[in-house]
């Protein structure tokens, strides 16, 4: 067993396409419409085209606000993303006029940091060992 897709809810599927794309650097990998609206959104690391897709879903299911809500206002990150170097990622993220709710942070050997990715979420990024 493995895991082939997981998603993010998010508050507007454009919006989110040109973030996780131009900001991120994923790769869209699906783009099919889904009514009048909503696309079935799929995104993959520019480094893995073949790996594991996140769906950025739409969030217009009335649990995907209270749930959501609660984890930003706890600053509680919905997905972990990893990256070779956090710090690296920040400055290039920052660069580029990420918000960051929290800054590089070292716990013994794994660094993250956590940002808003404009859609509705916190987004941890993390650098660990292998």
């Amino acid at each position: 067993m493995k895991i082939h897709l997981t998603s993010v809810f998010v508050d507007d599927q454009a919006k989110a396409e040109r973030f996780y794309t131009e900001i991120l650097g994923f790769v869209k990998k699906h783009d099919v419409p889904l009514g009048e609206t909503d696309r079935w959104l799929t995104v993959v690391s520019r480094d893995e085209p073949g790996g594991v897709e996140l769906l950025l879903e739409p969030a217009s299911h009335p649990a995907v606000k209270p749930y959501r809500d609660a984890l930003v206002q706890d600053g509680i990150p919905l997905a972990q993303f990893a990256v070779d170097d956090v710090r690296a990622e920040y400055d290039r993220l920052r660069g580029l006029g990420v918000l960051f709710t929290q800054e590089p942070l070292e716990m013994g050997p794994v660094t993250t940091a956590v940002f808003d990715d404009t859609c509705g979420n916190l987004i941890q990024i993390a650098t660990v060992p292998e």
